[in-house]
Parts: C-alpha cells; sequence; structure tokens
C-alpha cells in the first residue's frame, strides 16, 4: 500500500453517510494529535504516517502508523498491533465491533472518545517500539 495524490477531502467527501463525514473530520483531528503527523490518502484510507513491515515469511509492504477509512456501515479504524492489545480499553469503549486487526465505529458521538485516544497512542507506540516477534515494524516518517 502505498500514499496516493488525492486529497483527504475528497476521501471524506465520498463518504455516502453525513454521520461518517462528521466522523472522519473528528477522526482526521484526533489522529494528527495523536501521531504528530498529517493526514493522507491511501486510496480509501486515510493514514497518518508511515511504516514499513515485514513479517517472518517475508512478506513486506508498507502502511500507515495510524488510519481509518469511512466505510458505508461503519467507519474503519486500523490497529498494526492488533485489538486484542487494546481489550481492557475496549471493554469500556462504547459500542463498537472488531475484527483481527480493526475496529468498527458505527457512530464516535457513541464512545468514549478519550479512550479511543489511548488506544491510538498504545498502538502507535507498540509501532515505533518496533512491532513484535511477529511483525517487524520501522517507522519511515
Amino acid at each position: 500500500m502505498q500514499p496516493t495524490s488525492d486529497d483527504i477531502g475528497a476521501v471524506i467527501a465520498r463518504a455516502k453517510s453525513a454521520k461518517r463525514r462528521r466522523d472522519a473530520q473528528t477522526l482526521v483531528a484526533l489522529m494528527q494529535q495523536v501521531s504528530g503527523r498529517d493526514g493522507r490518502a491511501w486510496g480509501t484510507i486515510i493514514g497518518f504516517g508511515a511504516c514499513h513491515y515485514r513479517y517472518p515469511t517475508g512478506t513486506e509492504g508498507n502502511s500507515p502508523l495510524l488510519a481509518f477509512a469511512p466505510r458505508a456501515s461503519a467507519t474503519t479504524i486500523y490497529l498494526l498491533d492488533g485489538v486484542d492489545a487494546h481489550a481492557d480499553a475496549l471493554a469500556v469503549l462504547g459500542p463498537h465491533t472488531t475484527g483481527a486487526g480493526c475496529l468498527y465505529i458505527r457512530d464516535l458521538e457513541m464512545i468514549d472518545i478519550s479512550v479511543l485516544e489511548s488506544i491510538l497512542h498504545r498502538s502507535l507506540a507498540w509501532i515505533e517500539a518496533g512491532g513484535s516477534e511477529g511483525m517487524a515494524l520501522t517507522a519511515t516518517d
């Protein structure tokens, strides 16, 4: 995955739901504050910073440090350290669902934003520390 030349405003504007567009604006501000980096489009994803990852299998690529996508059914927040690393925080976050490395939020106004902020800080710290045995990470910006 690589950043694209698209403007993040265009990515947000393509979201069909006014709620997704509203939540995207909030997440842009939050992720900029947490990461200290400006947002860039990575296709349909809005990412902050960049890193290179490598699995023990040799599979490697590039990814944003923090990222989200305003999808039709929910806003997807990508967590490179996986959702299991945040079980305690997720228990008090508010309404959400999860996948292996994704946090799905239907309405940002229904969750505790300070808990989400702590999750993002912890995920970023894990990345900046180099990941884990299962995935080596190097921040590239």
